[in-house]
């Protein structure tokens, strides 16, 4: 209790004026006891956000001590505040080196954890003589944390790990005596390989022989980390396979569920090696045990589990085909849960266990959860779908539901119905009557398209058939898309099976709103096709219509066969969570610090006016990397992003990109070159390699948009915005000095951005006087490794240094026409070839103005901002344009109706769809 009350009192101070000044008295204290009381004062207020970077030299001093906490405490700070004080941390070097060497293998660890944990590239060489003692160190607790340091090191910098051996060092160490350094060093080995895209750690029979020896006494992370890593091994032969999984077979009685599930990943890979069927057969009833016994857990752990075992019995369903039980819903599970478990039921159901699945099905669709009601009556569909001879059992549970007059119940029945018809022809239809008396209770769309189908499809054996279409027509207009789509086809079957009087009138009502009335093209298409046939050759509408269905299966659960091997191949892993491979949401770049709009300016310490100090800009978590989804992409000839391997993985930095700010010079890039041609637009020269003079001040010029207020800039306002000249990205900026001191020293920083934007140069700005602004333009380069691995806001953020004022932060809403290349024209045919494939989730659907204009005038307004004509199609024109950095932009523009266009953006990026739509907007209007 003591020792939880001693650390409240560091959080529950709150910051005064002049604590800055009065900290650093107080490190300066001979008193050990006291120096630790305030390092800990340090920390806590580093903890909760208040910027204490000022106390950095003062706090490196207390490294110089034999006390371990106080040293440990020094390091933590050093750890969070060293990459804004790369120079300040070089001080601190030599303790290190000496604390490696230390006699404590406590301190030795220490030392060499924390050097890895600095991301600085300066100390990056002082690290590698005591990470190469302490490889080798007598303490195996040393070693184990050494392991784990190369792969932080390799992050930094391959090439000098590789230089200094330090993965040979790593695969010697997999020989080691410790478990617990054969795990680490498995580990490192592991995340290097995913990290460099290269054969770094390949394992043989005598690899795998010495890390099973390991497994039995390494912890249970050691244990996931080894199993993981024995899944990349291929058996010489079966008997190799049946050694290794006789070794690993105890590992399914663990108390912690993911070395059990390691343990399954590896034993059913290695299962397809074995080919002695007396050996398989055992083995494969050992596996339902420990699947069983991880269902007799909490929910969360339920819910992991029941991914991985809907996965699992997709390929292996003889595991759990006599366990069906387990998979039971009760009462008080939670839905998640109980959604897992229907899955796992429809996927084991069987000829032998469908009267229990049906018992329980229906019981399931009596429960008051509406969502899981819907699953259980989709179930029982399912299984008259995936196993014949239940069909007509199905049918009879069905019914009974239907005869509840429960709406959601009868609605959902009908949509299974629906399938069954498709999928068993011509053999259940007599129920027709018992759906049509339920046609009042159908208000959703999908039970609405389900019904309007049946009717359509048995128009010729249902008496009423013209009368029960009429009422749904009444309503057409106000429909839903899939309801119109089914009601234009059934009238049209109707009309082609019963062409009397009443099915004409209705053929020609439909048809004339579903080509006059409507805006959705899909429809409008389908009716002209309809209406071209009927009008030609009325046999033929009947041979294309009234054709025969292909015979559907139930695949609405079941993976493609090369992904489910992927699935496989990472059980017990997130991806086996979220039911998608890593390299779909996980990127192997290193991710950028995210920084809200609102959110650049940390509270700091009140130092007193002693200093400034750079403000340290919060940290937001990072958006996991999203892949290539416009599927047609890999085809064509377009420029693309680096691949992410390309660039090293590392964990999230303590500090944002925004803190590395040179405050010793200008950026080490190389300027770019002034664009030819003489004078920009604004008639200043490009000062992307000018010498530092002033550029004059043009108040003609046109007037860019304030950025940074002058309150919120402490007196100094910023403008500007992104240009695009001859080929280049240019940043035009205008300062405004509202002080009453002159401003020099200014320097700009740009945080990771969706489009690759950084600065060519250094900003070139002159000191300026009270009351003066001055203009300057910044040419910016596209650098892959300054974009951000994965969608985040389409906004610049930029810092802003200044020697009077210190870091100032601003966030810019990018003006897209200045990131629009030149190279985005594309052919028509390439055009609809990716425009077709592109998924719905890079799709967005807009109504916008047309300013009056007419489709060619819309067409030449979007040419003028970034955006090239491919050509026209019977949905309207079609443009297209690429981002920085490869990501195509696709717009289609409809023929303006009522001063309004509907307007379709398409994209890799996700996240540049509203932007893209708000500048096509902004074009058009």
């Amino acid at each position: 209790m003591s020792s939880s009350k001693d650390g409240k009192r560091f959080f529950n101070t709150t910051a005064k004026k002049g604590e800055i000044h009065e900290l650093k008295q107080e490190l300066k204290t001979p008193d050990k006891a006291k120096k630790k009381d305030v390092v800990k004062k340090v920390i806590a207020a580093m903890t909760v956000g208040y910027d204490v970077a000022p106390l950095f030299p003062d706090v490196v001093n207390c490294m110089q001590t034999d006390d371990m906490e106080l040293k440990k405490l020094v390091y933590l700070y050093l750890i969070n505040y060293a990459k804004t004080q790369p120079d300040l941390t070089l001080m601190a070097v030599n303790t290190f080196v000496k604390d490696s060497l230390d006699p404590s293998p406590l301190i030795r660890a220490l030392a060499v954890r924390t050097m890895g944990c600095i991301r600085v590239d300066k100390i990056t060489e002082y690290l590698c003589d005591p990470l190469d003692r302490c490889l080798k160190d007598s303490d195996p607790y040393v070693r184990k944390t050494s392991a784990v340091c190369v792969a932080k090191l390799y992050d930094i910098s391959p090439e000098l790990v590789e230089e200094r051996g330090f993965l040979d060092n790593l695969k010697d160490m997999i020989s080691d005596a410790n478990p617990m350094v054969v795990a680490n060093s498995v580990a490192a080995l592991s995340e290097i390989h995913s990290m460099s895209g290269k054969p770094v750690f390949e394992l043989t029979s005598q690899t795998v022989m010495k890390l099973l020896a390991a497994l039995n006494e390494c912890t249970e992370w050691g244990q996931v980390f080894i199993l993981d890593s024995l899944v990349d091994y291929s058996p010489k032969d079966s008997k190799d396979a049946e050694s290794v999984i006789e070794r690993i077979i105890p590992r399914l009685q663990h108390a912690n569920c993911a070395v059990v599930l390691s343990a399954l990943k590896v034993i059913l890979k290695f299962l397809r090696f074995v080919s002695d069927e007396d050996f398989k057969g055992p083995m494969v009833k050992k596996l339902a045990a420990p699947l069983v016994t991880l269902l007799n857990t909490e929910p969360q752990v339920q819910y992991v589990a029941l991914r991985n075992i809907n996965i699992i019995i997709q390929r292996h369903k003889e595991i759990l085909q006599n366990n069906i039980k387990v998979f039971f819903c009760k009462y008080n599970d939670p839905i998640y849960v109980k959604m897992e478990k229907l899955e796992a039921l429809i996927k084991l159901a069987n000829a032998e266990n469908i009267d229990q699945l049906l018992l329980e099905f229906k019981e399931y669709s009596t429960e008051i959860d509406v969502d899981f009601v819907r699953k259980s009556v989709r179930a029982i569909g399912r299984c008259a779908v995936s196993i014949a001879e239940s069909a007509q059992k199905c049918i009879d549970v069905l019914l009974g539901l239907i005869e509840t007059r429960v709406n959601y119940v009868v609605q959902e029945a009908v949509i299974v119905i629906k399938d069954i018809f498709r999928k068993y022809p011509n053999k259940y239809e007599s129920i027709i009557s018992t759906l049509c008396e339920n046609l009042d209770t159908l208000d959703e769309p999908e039970a609405k398209a389900s019904m309007v189908w049946i009717i359509g499809e048995y128009a010729d054996r249902i008496d009423n058939a013209d009368e029960l279409l009429e009422t749904f027509l009444e309503t057409f207009p106000e429909e839903t898309s899939p309801v119109q789509l089914q009601l234009l086809t059934a009238t049209v079957k109707l009309f082609l099976k019963k062409p009397t009087e009443k099915p004409q009138e209705m053929i020609q009502l439909v048809l004339s709103n579903a080509t006059q009335e409507t805006d959705n093209p899909d429809l409008r298409d389908r009716a002209y096709i309809y209406w071209r046939l009927l009008s030609t050759d009325p046999e033929a509408a009947k041979d294309v219509i009234l054709s025969e269905k292909p015979v559907i299966a139930d695949d609405t659960a079941s993976l493609d066969p090369e992904m489910l091997d992927g699935l496989l191949a990472n059980i017990g892993t997130l991806a086996s969570v979220y039911q998608k491979l890593p390299d779909t949401f996980v990127a192997r770049v290193r991710p950028a610090v995210q920084l809200a709009a609102g959110d650049f300016q940390a509270p700091t310490l009140d130092d007193g006016g002693a200093g400034q100090d750079p403000a340290r800009a919060e940290q937001s978590a990072p958006v996991p990397d999203m892949p290539d989804l416009l599927g047609g992409l890999g085809d064509l000839e377009v420029s693309a992003p680096a691949p992410a391997a390309a660039a090293a993985a590392a964990p999230v930095d303590l500090m944002g990109d925004l803190l590395s700010l040179d405050v010793g010079g200008p950026a080490a890039q190389p300027a770019a070159q002034p664009p030819a041609g003489g004078s920009d637009p604004f008639g200043l020269d490009s000062l992307g390699g000018a010498p530092a003079a002033a550029p004059a001040v043009a108040t003609q010029e046109p007037s860019l948009p304030v950025l940074l207020t002058v309150e919120k800039g402490k007196g100094l306002e910023v403008s500007g915005r992104l240009e695009r000249r001859q080929g280049q990205v240019s940043y035009e900026l205008s300062f405004r000095n509202a002080t009453q001191q002159p401003l020099d020293g200014l320097m700009i920083q740009f945080n990771k951005n969706s489009f690759g934007l950084a600065p060519a140069g250094a900003l070139q700005v002159p000191p300026i006087a009270p009351g003066a602004s001055q203009r300057t333009s910044l040419p910016m380069s596209v650098d892959p490794q300054a974009a951000t691995p994965a969608p985040a806001k389409p906004v610049l953020q930029v810092a802003i240094k200044c020697n009077q004022l210190g870091v100032l932060y601003l966030a810019d809403s990018v003006n897209l026409a200045a990131v629009l290349m030149e190279d985005g024209a594309m052919q028509y045919a390439q055009f609809q070839q990716v425009w077709v494939k592109a998924p719905a989730a890079n799709t967005q659907q807009q109504q916008l103005s047309s300013g009056g204009k007419t489709l060619e005038g819309c067409v030449q307004s979007l040419q003028g901002s970034g955006l090239f004509a491919s050509g026209s199609g019977a949905f309207g024109a079609h443009l297209s344009g690429k981002f920085t950095l490869g990501a195509l932009a696709l717009v289609e523009v409809s023929a303006p109706q009522n001063g309004l266009v509907q307007v379709t953006c398409k994209s890799q990026r996700v996240d540049l769809l509203p932007l893209l739509m708000a500048h096509v907007g902004k074009a058009l209007a």
